[in-house]
C-alpha cells in the first residue's frame, strides 16, 4: 500500500505567534511531527503543506517534501483540513500520477508523538477494511455524564439525560467508556478523502490513547506545560 503523511502549517497564527515554529525541547512543532513521520515504518513520503517561506525552509531542513507553496486561500484561520488534503492529492495525481492509498495526518500541535503510536494505527486502519478512518481517542478528564448545559430558565440540564434519568448521580465505576478526539493521529482512506469529501467518513474505528500521554497546543499555557513535560523526559532519559 502506498502510504503518505501530511503535515498542515500555516503561517498565521492568532493565540501563539509563529507556533508552528516555536521551539520545544530544542526542535520546533513543524520538527517534531516531520520527525515522528519519518520515524515511521509504514509512511513511505511525508509532506509538509505551508504558506510560510520560513515554515517550508524548516519542513526542508528535517527532511519533509514541500512540492508547493500553499494558496493563500488555503491558508486562512477558517479553512478546514478537507479542502487541504484535497490539495495535495489533486497535486500529486496530476504532476505524478502517484495516488496513496492512506493519508496520514500529524498536526505540528501534538510535539509528543511515539512514531510505534503512528504505525499501530495505521495497522488499525489495514486490518479494519470497512473503516473509512482511524482517530486516535482517549478517556476524558471529566466524564460527559457529569456535564450541564443551561436551559432556558437558566437552569442545569444534564446533556446526558438521554441516556440515563440522573447521569450525574452515578458512581465513577457504573459510568460507560466514553472518549474525546485528541488530535494526535488521524489516518485516512484516501476515497475517504477524494469520493466522501470527508477527513473522517461515516466509520471511525478508534486508536485508544492514554490520556497522560496526549499533548495538543492551542492556547499559551499548553505550550508552557509541553515544554516543560518534554524538557523533563529529555533530562531523564
Amino acid at each position: 500500500m502506498k502510504i503518505i503523511s501530511l503535515i498542515p502549517a500555516r503561517g498565521g497564527s492568532k493565540g501563539i505567534k509563529n507556533k508552528n515554529l516555536t521551539e520545544i525541547a530544542g526542535k520546533s512543532l513543524v520538527g517534531h511531527s516531520i520527525t515522528h513521520s519519518l520515524a515511521s515504518k509504514l509512511i513511505q513520503r511525508t509532506f509538509l503543506s505551508s504558506d510560510s517561506e520560513a515554515i517550508i525552509q524548516e519542513g526542508l531542513k528535517y527532511g519533509a517534501e514541500v512540492p508547493f507553496v500553499r494558496p493563500a486561500e488555503l491558508a486562512e484561520d477558517h479553512v478546514l483540513d478537507i479542502p487541504v488534503f484535497e490539495h495535495l492529492l489533486a497535486y500529486l495525481k496530476e504532476k505524478e500520477n502517484y495516488i496513496p492509498d492512506i493519508i496520514v495526518h500529524l498536526r505540528p500541535t501534538a510535539p509528543y508523538r511515539n512514531p510505534a503510536w503512528i504505525d499501530a494505527a495505521i495497522q488499525l486502519l489495514i486490518d479494519h477494511p470497512t473503516a473509512d478512518s482511524v482517530r486516535s481517542v482517549s478517556a476524558p478528564s471529566q466524564h460527559p455524564y457529569r456535564v450541564f448545559s443551561l436551559d432556558s430558565e437558566g437552569f442545569l440540564d444534564p446533556i446526558m439525560k438521554h441516556e440515563h434519568e440522573q447521569p450525574y448521580l452515578l458512581r465513577r465505576q457504573d459510568l460507560p467508556d466514553m472518549y474525546f478526539y485528541n488530535c494526535v493521529i488521524d489516518v485516512t482512506r484516501n476515497s475517504t478523502i477524494t469520493e466522501q469529501h470527508s477527513m473522517t467518513g461515516k466509520k471511525i474505528y478508534p486508536y485508544i490513547m492514554d490520556p497522560n500521554d496526549v499533548i495538543d497546543i492551542d492556547t499559551p499555557l499548553d505550550l508552557a506545560f509541553a515544554q516543560f513535560y518534554l524538557n523533563h523526559k529529555l533530562e531523564n532519559k
